[in-house]
């Protein structure tokens, strides 16, 4: 989730609600100072660093990372023709960023004259994500996007049962799966291997990438089309899902102490913007 994304409380259809008696604005931005080190790496040199990032958070999108000026190295932005309009911070100018022999066009902006009440952002820089080699906080890589200080996952077991059916065929049956509370999701169930028929599940090339859990794979069972997925690498902070299965609700049947469960709004996650980080390749090219 975060701040402004998915179902978060500054997104466009967030789960709850502020208890205020007017109606909020439609849109609200929120900046913050990440009060973490940055850097950007491009063309195997650093060219920006800075512990002054500020972070800012739109409905929509993924939150971003904004440089001061001084916190890039010399020659690195390049400015371009290209100007265009942000719908709340008016016009955006773009560079062309360089770093060592290789160069990327339209790669970095600058909002070029920002309303008084978004002074946080003025003299500010943002790299897309995708054309960078790679963006750390200290000296660890994160992927994805810019870290979203409101995004959290929490892990619990529980004695639920759990049973997956695909029509007569018990698929799963459990009393020991855990619960994945996501920020901005509805629970996700995930079971351990020895609850599930091995048979039932047949692997299909494709993974998804997610910045918080890692790399998933995925099965048909059946005729349902990826109904099930599993982290068989999951990043270090869910490692207790590591190879476990969790199954799509709307696609085959899971029941939770004997109660259908179905696709919850909001848990549909749509890529989006420049902010966009890696694809599945990308990541299993840099580890």
């Amino acid at each position: 989730m975060g701040l402004a994304w998915q179902q978060g409380p500054l997104s466009a259809q967030p789960e709850g609600r502020f208890l205020v008696p007017d109606p909020l604005p439609p849109r609200l931005l929120f900046a913050e100072r990440l009060r973490r080190r940055m850097r950007v790496r491009f063309g195997g040199e650093w060219i920006a660093d800075s512990d002054e990032v500020v972070l800012l958070h739109e409905p929509a999108r993924y939150p971003v990372a904004y440089f001061p000026l001084a916190a890039i190295a010399g020659g690195v932005l390049e400015p371009t023709d290209r100007v265009t309009e942000h719908h709340d911070l008016g016009p955006t100018g773009w560079y062309t960023v360089h770093g060592g022999d290789q160069v990327a066009p339209r790669a970095a902006w600058r909002f070029t004259d920002l309303p008084d009440h978004a002074s946080d952002l003025r003299d500010r820089v943002a790299f897309a994500w995708r054309p960078m080699d790679a963006f750390y906080e200290e000296d660890e890589r994160i992927v994805g996007h810019a870290a979203d200080p409101y995004h959290r996952i929490d892990v619990r077991r529980t004695s639920r049962r759990l049973v997956v059916r695909d029509g007569d065929r018990v698929v799963a049956d459990t009393k020991r799966p855990l619960a994945l509370y996501e920020s901005g999701f509805a629970p996700r169930w995930y079971v351990p291997r020895n609850d599930v028929d091995p048979d039932a599940l047949h692997p299909v090339e494709g993974q998804t990438f997610c910045p918080y859990k890692g790399l998933a794979s995925y099965y048909d069972i059946g005729d349902r089309k990826r109904a099930a997925w599993s982290y068989r690498e999951a990043w270090p902070e869910v490692r207790l899902i590591d190879g476990l299965v969790s199954f799509e609700p709307d696609l085959i049947e899971v029941l939770l102490d004997g109660k259908r469960l179905a696709l919850e709004p909001g848990q549909t996650v749509v890529p989006h913007g420049v902010d966009r980080g890696l694809d599945p390749a990308e990541i299993l090219k840099s580890t």
